[in-house]
């Protein structure tokens, strides 16, 4: 993969390989993100006890308490992973092959989430935390660079919403804002945590220009999103996937038939008129019982509706290790279930270029630089499907499903 100002080359594959596809991840949390490895070796480093010491066993089990249904287990997960996030050289190690692990997925700009004030427990100042973060991500963008590859990742500064610091994290967050920090999120328990809050926070950031997300319509529902949008001034939500609980159907019989009418609440025709974009988690949000209310299978999720809709749907991770997925691996997903084609998946990442927190100019040259990477596949499909090898072709060679 090239840099986006660099000429680039038409794959020499027709085949689509979705991992090699340029990406952009804007919802993706450090502490959900560790390498097992990296783990077993940060906690011998500082006598952290872990329910496993081999890499595959201690990845099956975050995957497994992820899943188990029980909060207390998944809640757990992260319990091991701050645990070993807690000195300079940690935090270095962790945001280094981070960026790696994104770069090998194919994604070429992505925003990473975290709390800064989870990892003061060593000593390391709220501004030593931030600085080491922004160490291991520039060590990770400096490697990727020096192996012919290119991806370029921000830090979006969290707050706890169960704890009172959040202008004491905001400031933090502008105050790097010229080493790395692209924006501002509040994270944590939603429900009896609403933004409001965050009111002078989120005044703070607003007087200084700088932009947030704000997790809401995750673990609560409507009330969430409208505190987000009126207390957080959030420019994105933070899954926002219940925003589908805003959105009506009535079917009634006709001529025998059953004939649907959608109807928008006001909040979601707010959401959708204004292109406010959502950042959808799919695997996290049927893992977490976010969509509960719609099913709970995959084919069930209203992100097709949403999308059917024109709401402004982007697709994110979440928690890489903790649902076991990557980003090559969600798109793959919703290709498989619901039937979408290579301009969908480039709509989908278009609206994550443009909701981004890059100045407008470089989310144009990186929109650019995608867009012209899809149109080389597609001349490339064309080409195939003209061939006689096409004939022959094995729809089984289609990598289009790697979860990592």
């Amino acid at each position: 993969m090239t840099n986006p100002t660099s000429e680039t080359a038409a794959p020499s594959i027709p085949v689509v390989d979705l991992k090699s596809l340029p990406k952009v991840s804007l919802h993706d949390h450090l502490d959900g993100g560790l390498r097992p490895q990296t783990i077993i070796d940060l906690a011998a480093e500082v006598g952290h006890e872990l329910p496993a010491t081999d890499a595959e066993e201690l990845r099956a089990w975050f995957q497994e308490s992820a899943n188990s249904g029980s909060l207390e287990r998944y809640l757990e997960t992260f319990d091991h992973t701050i645990a070993v996030m807690q000195t300079h050289d940690a935090l270095v190690r962790v945001a280094r092959e981070f960026v790696e692990d994104l770069a090998e997925d194919g994604v070429v700009y992505g925003e990473v989430r975290w709390a800064p004030e989870q990892h003061l427990t060593a000593g390391l100042t709220l501004d030593e935390v931030v600085e080491a973060v922004q160490e291991g991500l520039e060590e990770g963008m400096d490697l990727v660079d020096e192996a012919g590859g290119y991806i370029e990742v921000g830090q979006l500064v969290t707050a706890m919403r169960h704890a009172d610091r959040g202008s004491e994290i905001a400031q933090l967050a502008v105050r790097h804002r010229d080493n790395g920090v692209v924006g501002f999120d509040i994270a944590g328990a939603e429900n009896g945590f609403l933004p409001s809050r965050f009111t002078e926070a989120f005044t703070y950031l607003a007087e200084n220009n700088f932009p947030a997300t704000v997790h809401a319509g995750e673990a609560a529902g409507l009330e969430s999103i409208q505190d987000a949008l009126v207390h957080g001034r959030a420019l994105r939500l933070g899954h926002g996937v219940r925003i589908a609980e805003d959105i009506h159907l009535d079917v009634q019989e006709e001529d025998g038939r059953d004939v649907g009418t959608v109807t928008l609440g006001d909040l979601a025709q707010w959401v959708r008129d204004r292109q406010i974009p959502l950042e959808l988690c799919p695997s996290s949000n049927l893992q977490t019982g976010a969509i509960a209310q719609f099913g709970t299978t995959i084919s069930e999720h209203p992100i097709d509706l949403l999308y059917q809709l024109g709401f402004n749907v982007t697709v994110n991770t979440d928690n890489r290790l903790m649902s076991g997925v990557t980003l090559t691996g969600e798109f793959g997903l919703l290709v498989e279930t619901f039937g979408y084609g290579l301009d969908t998946v480039l709509e989908f990442t278009l609206n994550a270029v443009h909701a981004s927190f890059l100045p407008i100019e470089s989310r144009e040259k990186l929109a650019d630089f995608i867009i012209e990477h899809y149109e080389d596949v597609m001349e490339d499909m064309e080409e195939f499907e003209d061939s006689e090898e096409f004939e022959a072709f094995d729809e089984s060679d289609l990598d289009d499903t790697d979860q990592g």
